[in-house]
C-alpha cells in the first residue's frame, strides 16, 4: 500500500511541477512517463495486471489534476470574471472586436 501513496504523491507532485513550469502540451510527454513508471514499479513489486490498472489510471488523473491546481495557481490573477461584468477588457483582450465584423 506504501508503495501506491508514494506512486500518487509522485504523479502529483510531477503534475504540480509540469503544471508550473511548461504548457498543457508537457503532459503529452509527462503523462506516459507516468504511465510506464508506475506500471514497472507496480510489476516489480508482484501488483497484479488487473490490480495495477486501477491504480496506473489513479496516478494519471492525480497528475492531470495537479496540472490543473499549477496552471490555475500560475494564471489566477488573470482568470477574473469581473472584467467582462464591468466591460473593461482583460489583459489579453480586445475593445471593440464586434465593430470591426459590421
Amino acid at each position: 500500500m506504501t508503495i501506491v501513496f508514494c506512486l500518487l504523491l509522485a504523479s502529483g507532485i510531477t503534475g504540480l511541477a509540469t503544471g508550473l513550469f511548461f504548457r498543457v502540451w508537457a503532459l503529452v510527454l509527462v503523462s506516459p512517463a507516468i504511465a510506464i513508471l508506475a506500471a514497472i514499479v507496480l510489476q516489480s513489486s508482484n501488483f497484479g495486471f488487473w490490480t495495477g490498472i486501477p491504480i496506473v489510471v489513479s496516478c494519471l488523473l492525480v497528475g492531470q489534476l495537479a496540472y490543473l491546481a499549477g496552471a490555475f495557481h500560475l494564471h489566477r490573477g488573470e482568470l477574473s470574471m469581473q472584467d467582462d461584468a464591468n466591460g473593461e477588457p482583460g489583459k489579453y483582450s480586445h475593445r471593440h472586436i464586434g465593430d470591426q465584423n459590421e
